[in-house]
């Protein structure tokens, strides 16, 4: 039987109003049917710019009006949800391949390889995976360029050619740019051809939510710039280019008293082959035979910190979509979801997390809403 799900968890609107999503819903806009028709509504343009702000999610936009007057001025649209887990690696890849997490397979921050028994980190891409092999769908991107519309990705230079960038943005012209400047100016010029798509990512403000959290004076202070930057790029396109911002998830502030360190839970480590995942969404792969004794136990000793389902449970639960055959065994057998503002974090495996202040990856609103700005 599977587990009741607690109410403050949200479930991902694949098909309807997710991140993967959005592309469809550009590309409609544009008079295009390349990537199917969902019910997401955006005006007609002949040219789009996606504008993806990392961390920013639609909660803490709307909290925080003083420091992003001209972004929450765009607020009024029912938010987007990002994916399961909300984490930046599973939400880029659902956003430019227009699929859920089961069928496009990054589906993680920390997942497992079948075919070695590894782990891959999909943002470092540390394991010798071949990125059009693991994620072999055709790109949303791919697909738009087939259809006549330039597409065009805008991001910091060390992405290009990355396993990530490879599997979420294969097929779009890549334009490196690692400050406002370059980033308004490329995409300027790329929004300048007709019929056109646009994407362009600013990482800086979750950089400062995971050390500083989102409850901070230098997390305030990056979303001031941030507001700055979005209206800087408004004010030099053309008016008719429509300006889309999104983000790929929010983020909750964990604290002392909301950090529990795994290692030190009696019995979470029985039958326990390998942790991944990150400290929101945590990832469990057992030893044979012993999935059923881990739920059970991780359910026990968590109690009302987290939601704890075996893999099956969370695929029926609809969590990834439809999950292809190849993509089941990267899941953890067993996922530990944080509820609250809980960190699951392990000082024997993950000591780096311990660091971190502001999180993501769990199903809580504030991790689930990304914000729908159309301008």
């Amino acid at each position: 039987m599977t587990p009741g799900v607690p109410g403050r968890l949200v479930a991902p609107a694949y098909g309807a109003r997710s991140l993967a999503d959005l592309l469809p819903g550009v590309a409609t806009a544009l008079g295009v049917d390349a990537l199917g028709r969902v019910d997401l509504e955006l005006p007609e343009a002949s040219a789009y710019v996606v504008v993806l702000i990392d961390g920013l999610g639609h909660d803490q936009l709307a909290q925080h009006r003083s420091q992003a007057p001209y972004l929450h001025s765009l607020l009024g649209r029912d938010p987007l949800t990002a994916t399961v887990p909300s984490t930046t690696a599973t939400s880029l890849t659902s956003l430019g391949t227009a699929l859920p997490p089961g069928r496009h397979g990054v589906a993680g921050f920390i997942t497992r390889v079948p075919e070695t028994g590894e782990l891959l980190n999909a943002l470092f891409w540390d394991q010798p995976v071949d990125p059009l092999a693991w994620q072999p769908h055709p790109t949303a991107f791919q697909r738009l360029e087939a259809a006549g519309v330039a597409t065009t990705v805008v991001s910091k230079a060390e992405f290009a050619g990355s396993g990530l960038t490879r599997c979420a943005h294969r097929g779009a012209a890549f334009v490196g740019a690692d400050d406002v400047t370059e980033r308004v100016a490329g995409a300027v010029a790329a929004a300048a051809t007709r019929p056109s798509v646009t994407y362009v990512y600013d990482g800086d403000l979750d950089w400062h939510g995971h050390r500083a959290g989102v409850d901070s004076a230098r997390w305030r202070h990056q979303l001031r710039d941030i507001d700055e930057d979005v209206q800087e790029l408004r004010d030099a396109l053309p008016d008719d280019v429509r300006v889309v911002v999104t983000a790929d998830h929010g983020m909750v502030d964990t604290t002392p008293e909301t950090a529990l360190d795994l290692d030190g839970v009696a019995g979470l480590r029985d039958g326990v082959a390998q942790l991944g995942g990150e400290a929101r969404f945590r990832q469990v792969w057992c030893h044979p035979g012993a999935v059923g004794d881990v739920a059970a136990t991780w359910r026990e000793q968590l109690g009302d910190r987290a939601t704890v389902l075996t893999r099956d449970e969370a695929i029926d639960l609809g969590w990834f979509g439809r999950a292809e055959a190849s993509v089941r065994p990267r899941l953890g057998e067993v996922l530990a979801v944080a509820h609250g503002t809980w960190a699951l974090f392990s000082s024997q495996d993950y000591g780096f997390e311990t660091s971190l202040v502001g999180l993501h990856g769990s199903l809580t609103p504030e991790e689930m809403h990304v914000p729908l700005l159309v301008t």
